[in-house]
């Protein structure tokens, strides 16, 4: 009898112990709304190309929203010459300018794009030297 009390003790125990260790459970609700929360964004995605109508490489790439001065996000263009970055969504416009030196008196080339909501957007920078 003592061995059967002890081997029931035993189990109780291991029981407890997995019931103890499971996940809290999470509710459908909650889980739908991290994944919304993670996968609700637009996409700006473009290429740089250069003079010579080929894509560019290295080239460090700016944006910010419209009716902002300074850069929000800076990144630069890969081995294809492509660059991509996530903005929040909603309506909003943005100004994508290639950080290159230029000659006196020009501009450097920059292009604004519209995002109405979460979607991807693609556009391109043409450098001119």
């Amino acid at each position: 009898m003592t061995s059967s009390r002890a081997a029931s003790r035993l189990l109780s125990a291991i029981i407890v112990g997995l019931v103890l260790l499971a996940p809290a459970p999470v509710s459908l609700a909650a889980a739908a709304n991290t994944a919304d929360q993670k996968s609700d964004y637009a996409l700006i995605f473009g290429t740089v190309w250069g003079p010579d109508n080929r894509p560019v490489y290295g080239v460090p790439v700016n944006i910010r929203p419209a009716n902002e001065k300074k850069a929000k996000w800076e990144t630069s263009s890969d081995h294809h010459g492509e660059f991509a970055q996530r903005v929040p969504t909603g309506k909003a416009d943005y100004v994508i300018w290639a950080d290159v030196k230029v000659a006196k008196g020009k501009q450097k080339p920059q292009v604004t794009v519209h995002i109405e909501n979460n979607e991807r957007v693609d556009t391109s920078l043409h450098l001119t030297e």
